[in-house]
C-alpha cells in the first residue's frame, strides 16, 4: 500500500488562489509561470502575507538578481546558487536544496553538481575558488560568530574581494532564513524541480 503524497503546503498555512492576489503579486507569479511552466510553491506560500511576500522577494532579487537593482556582482548565477544548495543541506530544508539544486544544474550545465555539493561540497567537481567560497558560506551558515581575519583573507587569495564576500555572507543568512519558514511551514518542493537539468535536452532537427 503505497503512502499518500505529502500536501505541497501546510493547510494550517492555506495559499491564496492566483486570481484573489494583489495586482503587483499576480502579475510577478503569473510572469514566474509563464518561464518556468509552474508556479513554485515559495511564490504562493508567502502570498498570504503580501508585505512579506513584497520584501522577501525585494531582497532575494536584490541578493540573486543584482541587475535588477543596477549593482554588479563578483559572482557568478550558478555560484549564488551553490551558496543557496549547500547553505540549504546544512540547514536540512527539502525545498531549497531541491529547488535551488535544480537551478544550479541548469546554470552549471553539470546533472551531478547538486547533489555533490549538498552533501559534500569539500568533494565535488567544482573549481578551487568555488570550494573555498562554499568553505566560508558555510562557516557562516553554522558559526558566523567564528568568522575572522584569516577567512576573508583566504577568499582574497582566490580573487574574491570584501563586496563579493559580503554577498556570500548574505546569500548565506538571507536563505537562513527561507530554510526556516520552509521547513516550519512543511513546503514542499514542487514535483518539476527534481528532474530540471538533470538530463541534457535533445537537439531539435537540422
Amino acid at each position: 500500500m503505497s503512502t499518500p503524497a505529502a500536501p505541497a503546503l501546510n493547510p494550517r498555512y492555506p495559499a491564496p488562489e492566483i486570481q484573489d492576489l494583489p495586482e503587483d503579486i499576480r502579475a510577478k507569479v503569473l510572469e514566474v509561470q509563464e518561464k518556468a511552466g509552474f508556479v513554485p510553491h515559495v511564490f504562493l506560500a508567502f502570498a498570504r502575507r503580501p508585505a512579506e511576500w513584497r520584501a522577501f522577494f525585494a531582497y532575494h532579487d536584490a541578493l540573486m538578481v543584482p541587475e535588477s537593482v543596477g549593482r554588479t556582482s563578483g559572482l557568478t548565477k550558478g555560484e549564488r546558487e551553490m551558496i543557496v544548495t549547500a547553505t540549504s543541506a546544512a540547514n536540512k530544508c527539502l525545498y531549497c536544496v531541491v529547488a535551488h539544486g535544480a537551478i544550479l544544474r541548469i546554470y552549471e550545465k553539470k546533472p551531478l553538481v547538486a547533489d555533490q555539493v549538498a552533501i559534500n561540497h569539500r568533494k565535488a567537481d567544482i573549481s578551487p575558488r568555488q570550494r573555498a567560497m562554499l568553505d566560508f558560506a558555510l562557516k557562516v551558515c553554522l558559526h558566523s560568530d567564528e568568522v575572522e581575519e584569516a577567512d576573508f583573507q583566504a577568499l582574497h587569495a582566490h580573487g574574491f574581494d570584501d563586496e563579493d564576500i559580503w554577498d556570500i555572507a548574505a546569500i548565506t543568512a538571507f536563505f537562513g532564513l527561507s530554510n526556516r519558514m520552509a521547513s516550519f511551514s512543511s513546503m514542499m518542493p514542487n514535483p518539476e524541480f527534481y528532474l530540471m537539468g538533470r538530463a541534457p535536452k535533445a537537439k531539435a532537427a537540422a
